[in-house]
């Protein structure tokens, strides 16, 4: 059964999420809210700038709110620390490229008093609703989905601390450039002067060159594929045929190279819908690897579009996934909750119908019945009041309720109808 869904899927996204829920000193009575806000794809498009994310949230109200959430920046000789501290490992920078973070980097920045996660009143919010709070419900559901942007890159930590990617890369470059015979010449007629800017720089060696696995291009193994049975069987054969390295199933998927240069803008094609793509490529490759079945290549357009969106990490690509599809954002988040808590068949559920034999209905006919309320049965729908019962083809039942005059799906399947209405709020 599909997992309530959670944020932080990274170790520094968690450390976010731990330090916001115990040492930013918010609200603790609105954070549970701001979370169910988060999981229900209440926020919409989220925009990061130096110390401050912006976001549009969806309450109760037909306008979304305007949400600001500010974290401290850096001071520059904050800074200088941080920088420092990146610099003195050429394998912790590398990361931060390949999009990781090394978790020595928080400690070592903890260990000259700068933070990278936030502290006490680090953080604040503003939200147009009435709510003062900080933060209010729908500041802590953007708080909550800061998480999922830092899984995806991990340099914004350092933007919401106030320097851009290039700003950090350049300090960090600055640091480990190594110092040339001439500058040290150079410097030493000076040698006298006390000035910082004209004290030698110590060089610093060149970084090595990691250690890269052997890799096979991809389009090579896809080219095997295409061989007959009579001359390879099986990918084992593939690997001793044409020395595929033999490399174990790593803990979790890989995060895509950065593209060196953004599509063509007349492909119509963003750097970040090629990104996503191979992300989401490169995970379903690993649970296949893995032996989840659940990943099968063969979904259709619509349980794949609902997959997708169950896995989107921001509101903003839920948006720019809807608009791909032609198709309303709320429907979409709709069809991913189906697919989180029921796949394929709570998917087919939302909008599809058929007709079971009457006496199928008999038990969610009765559960209903005790709410006290009028019984209606249409197809496989039974319903009594905000509350519906829909059978699915497998024989599972599936609980929906009434939102904002829709139905959604409330609750994961289950065979006793009865059950699912014991969970009912």
């Amino acid at each position: 059964m599909p997992a309530r869904r959670t944020f932080g899927a990274t170790w520094w996204g968690g450390a976010w999420i731990d330090a916001l829920e115990h040492n930013a000193r918010l609200d603790p009575n609105r954070l549970p809210r701001g979370r169910t806000y988060a999981r229900q794809a209440r926020v919409g498009s989220m925009r990061v700038e130096p110390g401050v994310v912006r976001a549009s949230v969806q309450g109760n109200r037909p306008a979304p709110y305007s949400v600001l959430v500010r974290v401290r920046r850096f001071t520059d000789a904050e800074w200088t620390l941080v920088l420092d501290v990146i610099a003195a490992s050429a394998a912790r920078a590398a990361a931060l490229l390949d999009g990781e973070v090394d978790p020595g980097l928080v400690a070592d920045a903890q260990s000259v008093d700068v933070s990278l996660l936030p502290t006490a009143g680090d953080v604040t919010t503003a939200c147009s609703c009435p709510d003062w709070a900080n933060p209010c419900k729908h500041a802590a559901a953007v708080c909550y989905l800061i998480a999922d942007l830092l899984d995806a890159d991990p340099f914004t930590i350092l933007l919401l601390r106030g320097r851009s990617r290039d700003e950090v890369l350049d300090g960090i470059r600055s640091r480990r450039r190594p110092v040339t015979p001439a500058a040290t010449a150079g410097a030493g007629a000076t040698a006298g002067a006390s000035s910082p800017s004209t004290s030698p720089r110590r060089a610093v060696p060149r970084p090595a060159r990691r250690d890269v696995a052997r890799t096979v291009p991809a389009r090579g193994v896809w080219a095997l594929a295409g061989r007959t049975r009579d001359e390879h069987t099986s990918i084992d054969q593939i690997a001793r045929l044409d020395q595929i390295p033999r490399i174990a199933l790593p803990a979790h998927p890989g995060t895509p190279a950065p593209l060196a240069l953004d599509p063509p803008a007349a492909s119509g094609i963003r750097r970040r819908d090629l990104t996503a793509l191979a992300a989401d490529a490169a995970g379903r490759a690993w649970a296949l690897l893995a032996g989840d079945t659940g990943s099968a290549l063969g979904l259709s357009r619509p349980h794949d579009l609902a997959r997708r969106a169950a896995a989107a990490t921001t509101a903003r690509d839920l948006d720019d996934l809807a608009q791909a599809a032609a198709m309303p954002a709320r429907r979409l988040a709709v069809h991913a909750e189906a697919w989180r808590l029921g796949g394929a068949e709570a998917v087919d559920l939302v909008d599809g119908t058929w007709a079971p034999r009457p006496e199928l209905l008999l038990p969610a006919r009765q559960a209903l019945a005790e709410l006290g309320v009028t019984v209606r049965v249409r197809d496989n729908r039974v319903s009594a009041g905000d509350f519906q019962l829909r059978l699915g083809r497998s024989g599972q039942w599936y609980r929906f309720e009434r939102r904002n005059g829709a139905w959604e799906l409330a609750a994961p399947p289950d065979s006793d109808p009865g059950e699912l209405l014991l969970g009912a709020p």
